[in-house]
């Protein structure tokens, strides 16, 4: 008796060359089509998952990931505390776009901190025994080993937001200049100009060119940049209260603020409105994520949206081609490897 796909009842299970013979096409792409590389074509994959379909192949998991020395994991790795992952929106909605895109392959997604030292050694020896296929590193600052780490041990690894211009390893970051470049420019259209900035971490690359934007901004409408009008932050609510008051106290005629964060702009709004001053009657400001922060706050926050979710899919695309090609992560990356998506400003009452 024959069943669907031509095969008898006692042929056994079908193989990867079957689906490939059926399908009309190499081994290798029936390969990178189960194992959700991005780097087939549509007609491709559809003829690939028709062949699978038909035939009723079941892919043997654990026997090719033995074979091609394969976990089928993924580590989303953060070198920064729980709280601060659990705190800002900008890490759930970058989880949220790298789970969305892994939801059609058969990788598995770890969740990893390493934000004291003790969990860094732990990382080391965890990432030496090659337990996994490839690594997301977000939030990483100019001083960290683990990519580094990576490039020694050859695993595949995607960072989000290169530590700076020359960054070896394979990146997806949004506009950071061209975003805060927008932000200064709304201000000063606005008619303010004493514009104040509240920045990030300033080991981060992406708050650097935050900085660098603002800064142009200004020099572009003929103001040479004041260093006064800058203080540090370091992207928390915390931080952003501690600067706008230090600012205040040695700029009280500052007539705007743009802060380098969402939930830095939420601490300086909570400073400005302690010293008294309304928003954006006395002191324009404008944040930066456009997170739900900036749409819950009173008034409600002008922001700089960076699209977060889409760069942990685009994270995912990179990091899947890496291993479908075995480029180890110590490998010189064409310029197609360094991705960097556009900024939109979304103006609201703040401003």
């Amino acid at each position: 008796m024959v069943v669907s796909g031509g095969r008898g009842r006692g042929a056994g299970r079908p193989t990867l060359e079957e689906v490939a013979a059926r399908a009309g096409v190499g081994r290798g792409t029936v390969s990178r089509v189960i194992n959700g590389s991005p780097r087939v074509s549509d007609a491709t994959r559809a003829a690939v998952e028709a062949a699978v379909a038909e035939l009723g192949y079941v892919p043997n998991t654990a026997a090719r990931a033995l074979a091609a020395n394969r976990t089928d994991a993924i580590a989303l790795v953060v070198p920064e505390p729980e709280t601060r992952f659990f705190a800002e929106p900008y890490f759930s909605d970058m989880l949220k776009g790298v789970g969305a895109e892994l939801s059609d392959t058969e990788m598995q997604l770890l969740l990893i901190f390493a934000g004291s030292d003790r969990e860094r050694e732990r990382l080391a020896q965890y990432l030496a025994a090659h337990r996994v296929d490839g690594v997301l590193l977000v939030s990483v600052h100019a001083d960290d080993p683990l990519p580094d780490l990576l490039s020694e041990l050859e695993i595949p690894a995607v960072i989000s937001g290169p530590r700076s211009a020359a960054e070896p390893l394979a990146s997806v970051d949004s506009d950071n200049y061209g975003g805060a470049r927008s932000a200064v420019e709304h201000l000063l259209g606005r008619g303010r100009r004493r514009v104040a900035h509240i920045t990030g971490h300033l080991d981060v690359y992406g708050a650097q060119r935050r900085v660098d934007g603002y800064r142009e901004a200004l020099r572009d409408a003929g103001q040479e940049p004041d260093e006064g009008l800058i203080e540090a932050g370091d992207f928390t609510e915390e931080g952003g209260h501690r600067a706008m008051t230090e600012l205040l106290r040695r700029r009280p005629d500052l007539d705007a603020v743009f802060a380098a964060s969402d939930v830095t702009a939420a601490g300086a709004r909570q400073a400005l409105r302690e010293a008294g001053l309304r928003i954006p009657d006395d002191v324009a400001l404008v944040g930066y994520d456009d997170s739900a922060i900036a749409r819950h706050l009173d008034p409600p926050l002008t922001s700089v949206r960076q699209p977060i979710e889409e760069m942990g899919r685009a994270m995912i695309d990179l990091l899947l081609t890496e291993i479908a090609e075995r480029r180890p992560a110590s490998a010189r990356r064409p310029v197609r490897y360094q991705v960097v998506l556009a900024t939109e400003l979304v103006e609201r009452a703040s401003s």
